[in-house]
């Protein structure tokens, strides 16, 4: 049999790994998401819509998202990543469009560059992440 103590502390080991978990996954919904199927659809009917691509260079030249600005920032982690991203902010700035932005898989170059983008004043209602990035997009591409 258990003892006491010992069930004590494998309910708190699995409490705590619960709180932790949770608190994960709690950051995530700091972040809009917006799936392929209603991009398709903006893109579909013309709608103002901004989208910024982060893919590096080769990517981008491969397989891109029509009208897609082209930063190069991935992964966003230097200052010289987020410098990539000036031209694009300008532009941002100068509208009201809801931005989406999209990296190779939609995670973390996307998240730290809605990060970036919302502390130069974009707010965070305007700023989305595509769902599974670039490597999710089911629909026609561009190529350059």
């Amino acid at each position: 049999m258990f003892a006491p103590k010992k069930i004590l502390s494998v309910c708190s080991a699995i409490l705590m790994t619960l709180i932790l978990a949770s608190s994960a996954f709690a950051m995530k919904d700091e972040y809009n998401y917006m799936n392929a199927e209603s991009l398709q659809k903006a893109l579909d009917q013309n709608a103002a819509i901004t989208i910024v691509d982060i893919q590096v260079a080769d990517e981008f030249k491969d397989h891109h998202i029509k009208n897609a600005i082209a930063t190069y920032a991935y992964p966003v982690k230097s200052a010289d990543d987020k410098a990539k991203l000036t031209d694009s902010l300008s532009q941002i700035k100068n509208n009201d469009q809801p931005v989406v932005v999209i990296c190779p898989r939609g995670k973390g170059g996307a998240e730290r560059t809605i990060n970036y983008l919302a502390s130069n004043g974009i707010p965070s209602y305007r700023l989305f992440v595509l769902t599974n990035g670039q490597d999710g997009w089911p629909y026609a591409v561009e190529s350059k």
